[in-house]
């Protein structure tokens, strides 16, 4: 899994590299770091508990409960994708480096 550092780094020099290295675009990016970090929590969280796990009501019964991190963990993704497709970043767009030496 790619550092959350590395991953930075990359979508900075994205819009660098389209000169598009503007205040709005890095606070677009901050938040998409922030999206990661969380979905990144939530998938701890799923590793650990599982889809569903076992939960005790208040009159003390145990049963079977839905992991909301699973839904959460797809919401933050989503974000993490509208915020990529507002910077114009796709498989499409990226920009590689060259090396001119060949």
């Amino acid at each position: 899994m790619a550092s959350l550092a590395s991953i930075k780094k990359s979508l900075i020099e994205q819009l660098e590299k389209k000169g598009a290295d503007v205040d709005a675009f890095r606070d677009l990016i901050d938040t998409y770091m922030y999206y990661t970090k969380l979905e990144r929590q939530m998938q701890k969280d799923i590793k650990k508990k599982g889809l569903s796990y076992e939960a005790v009501s208040a009159t003390g019964k145990t049963y079977i409960k839905d992991n909301p991190n699973v839904k959460n963990a797809i919401a933050c993704n989503k974000q993490r994708l509208a915020i990529l497709a507002q910077l114009d970043l796709t498989t499409k767009t990226v920009e590689m480096e060259c090396d001119d030496k060949l």
